[in-house]
């Protein structure tokens, strides 16, 4: 094994960066050169169906038949004219990866003569085998029937793939009952009710408001590692996360990885990914170092919500295969080096209208204000109300070893808004009235009125909240690095949505009452102010300080998945989701058991792939080296040596054996413990023992087995080290 892991190093020493030849062209220019996109269906498509095409978009009504006729031969005609020869329904099941089946453009006419063919039929429906993927008991494995059904609201993409071309058609998935068994069809519907919800609380501030758009922007981490050094280390292929490892002498204390110069290596890898990326109409503008050695992030400019998460869901695709060209291998794990920080997917989420204002934007005028505030304030009482559904959002197992940690959100969900908008709350809490006097407005309140309200960003940033708002967004920041966004944006948009509705129904009444439509507006939200207080936290999320304070407040601590999930299957969630037709109670545990089988198997494979590396590597090289000491203080007693330096390798020789024994009764006890676990019925319970049970015993196998690394000759310890994964690139 030790000579794995200086083979791959000596791999790493030769690599050079692979030239990436760009097309010279402006990026303006090739952008969604290989995406459907309007553009494309203009120059394919007869007039007629491009405008009936587009009205139903926009009203969310079903596409005509000839419609998608008309679709599906212009989709075929520019496909295959860029070199396309099948065609794919590309979907989200929840594996939380995405899924395809190819079908060839091919065919063969009633005379069995060669064609190419595709059909409206084609692309609105397909009937994949879908019998392995998770449905929660909602479907009979031997029942292999669902469907995927095309989502206009998405373009088609062209991928490219050792050379052959696909189109791919993004979809939903569901079963043939009609439950959903994907992530898109909830989010969509999540999309529509909180559209419908914010455009009927804008009317009170502008008639011309037809639509509200729901926008994203998704700020991706990653690792990278070179490839030879990911394949010598068998955690990292097997679990995503090494399991072993002692910190380096240097990690990230010294700051100096954080926006510094990018590798060579990683720049070339950066440029391909993101040309392929532009040419898929995925809009990247940010790369950066992050924090910890080899982290790295990229982020792109917001767009429609669910456009937005099939772009990060294609861009996590993108980056892992480009990576394999540059010989490096993307490492999406929350957390995969103990002691550095892990990788998160910030989501960045606001609301737009039609008329172009972003409704968690102050304005410059006091009515505009107000409408801020009413969409500013009732997102915070959302948040609030449903906390615990937003921790189930976002909860997994990956992401249970970041949580808390180094620069990653505790698991207690609070809102931060900066000192700028807190004593605006505060103000209104304890007066009832706007702090806005006659023709003023926030900006002049701040003394900075000459800034540009789209340049104005009024708070302070603090790494520590799950839920902050940055100036004219909230950013959702404990989502994984590995997540489907989809998740956690249908439950934020759901819970704004209900809130929304609420909001409207205390005004209306309100008003019914005879108060001023202005008034009656300020009275809720001074009494969503004071209601939602607790949420609201401007301090060090990390702090003992704050778990106690939470505490106190009455807010949720819920560390573990097992529990987090719970918020899924009570009855307000059931109430919540049911009465928007969001998910069925079916769905809703259907969900819950699939997310706590993902929690069983991948605490599982952590656990034997620990068991395997302790006993056929870690303790076999111990032992070995042990061996050597007891042999070299056998020689130093032969030449009547015996002194105080033998008897420091006999203190050492005394360590290991403490150590090895450490390990082997715990990866022993460990394994029992998994036998007696495994034969729990309860799917809830047998994931809770996973937890409590299985886990607790990781810490007592790593802690002895990175001591041994430490005492283990460097030339004979197998592990491809912390020093090498981290710092060679």
């Amino acid at each position: 094994m030790a000579i794995l892991r200086f083979k791959a190093l000596e791999l790493v020493d030769q690599r050079r960066p692979i030239t990436v030849v760009q097309s010279g062209e402006r990026r303006s220019d090739t952008f969604g050169r290989n995406v459907f996109n309007l553009d494309a269906m203009r120059a394919t498509m007869p007039g007629e169906y491009f405008k009936k095409l587009q009205s139903a978009v926009k009203q969310g009504t079903p596409v005509e038949r000839s419609v998608a006729d008309a679709v599906a031969s212009a989709m075929k005609t520019w496909a295959m004219a860029k070199g396309a020869t099948h065609y794919t329904h590309w979907f989200q099941p929840l594996t939380g990866a995405t899924a395809e089946k190819h079908d060839s453009f091919f065919d063969l006419n009633s005379d069995g003569r060669p064609i190419e063919n595709f059909k409206g039929s084609a692309l609105v429906q397909q009937e994949p085998d879908a019998s392995s993927f998770p449905s929660g008991g909602i479907r009979n494995t031997f029942e292999a029937r669902g469907y995927t059904a095309w989502d206009p609201t998405s373009p088609a993409f062209i991928i490219e793939t050792a050379g052959a071309k696909t189109l791919c058609i993004p979809t939903i998935f569901v079963a043939y009952t009609g439950e959903a068994l994907d992530y898109k069809a909830p989010l969509l519907k999540s999309l529509a009710i909180l559209e419908q919800a914010a455009v009927d609380v804008c009317q009170y501030f502008d008639k011309d408001v037809n639509r509200v758009n729901t926008t994203l922007g998704i700020e991706q981490e990653y690792f990278l590692v070179d490839r030879a050094l990911f394949d010598a280390r068998p955690d990292l292929v097997m679990t995503g996360r090494t399991l072993f490892g002692h910190a380096p002498a240097k990690g990230q204390q010294l700051e100096d990885h954080y926006f510094g110069s990018i590798p060579s290596r990683v720049h070339a890898f950066m440029l391909d990914y993101e040309e392929e990326a532009n040419r898929l109409g995925i809009p990247l503008r940010t790369r950066h170092n992050e924090v910890a050695p080899n982290q790295y992030e990229c982020a792109p400019t917001f767009e429609d919500a669910n456009l937005a998460i099939d772009h990060n869901q294609l861009l996590m695709d993108i980056m892992e295969r480009v990576a394999e060209q540059h010989n490096f291998k993307v490492l999406l794990h929350e957390k995969p080096f103990a002691g550095v920080n892990g990788s998160g997917k910030h989501n960045n989420w606001a609301m737009s209208t039609d008329t172009g204002v972003n409704l968690l934007a102050p304005g410059r005028r006091p009515k505009e204000n107000l409408q801020f505030l009413a969409f500013f304030i009732t997102t915070i009482k959302a948040v609030h109300r449903y906390a615990d559904l937003l921790r189930a959002s976002i909860a997994s197992a990956s992401n249970d070893h970041r949580l808390g940690a180094n620069e990653a959100p505790p698991a207690i969900m609070s809102v931060f808004v900066g000192s700028q908008l807190n004593s605006v709350l505060d103000e209104l809490e304890r007066t009832a009235k706007l702090p806005l006097d006659k023709g003023d407005n926030i900006y002049l309140k701040l003394g900075i009125d000459k800034i540009p309200a789209i340049l104005l960003d009024n708070t302070d940033r603090n790494r520590t909240s799950p839920f902050a708002f940055t100036g004219n967004k909230f950013e959702l920041r404990a989502v994984g690095s590995s997540a489907n966004c989809s998740s956690a944006m249908t439950v934020l948009n759901t819970i704004v949505a209900e809130q929304l509705i609420n909001f409207k129904q205390s005004v209306d009444e309100l008003i019914e009452q005879g108060k001023k439509k202005e008034v009656a507006i300020v009275e809720v939200l001074r009494e969503y102010v004071i209601s939602s207080k607790a949420i609201r936290f401007e301090g060090n999320g990390y702090s003992q300080e704050w778990e106690d304070e939470a505490n106190r407040r009455g807010l949720a601590n819920v560390r573990t998945t097992p529990l987090a999930l719970d918020a899924l299957i009570r009855e307000d969630a059931a109430d919540l989701f049911g009465r928007h037709q969001i998910f069925s109670p079916v769905e809703l545990h259907a969900r819950h058991e699939i997310l706590l089988e993902d929690y069983i198997k991948k605490i599982q494979i952590e656990s034997r792939t620990m068991g395997d590396l302790a006993i056929n590597h870690v303790i076999p090289t111990a032992i070995a080296y042990q061996t050597k000491l007891i042999t070299n203080i056998s020689g130093l007693r032969e030449l009547g040596l015996d002194d105080e330096f033998s008897q420091v390798t006999v203190d050492t020789i005394k360590a290991i054996s403490r150590h090895i024994s450490t390990i082997k009764t715990t990866v022993v006890e460990m394994i029992e413990r998994r036998k007696r676990v495994n034969k729990i019925e309860d799917t809830r319970a047998r994931a809770i023992a996973y937890c409590d049970e299985i886990k607790t015993c990781f810490d007592a196998i790593r802690r002895s087995t990175d001591k041994l690394e430490l005492m283990v000759a460097d030339e004979d310890w197998p592990l491809v080290k912390y020093r090498e994964l981290m710092f060679r690139h």
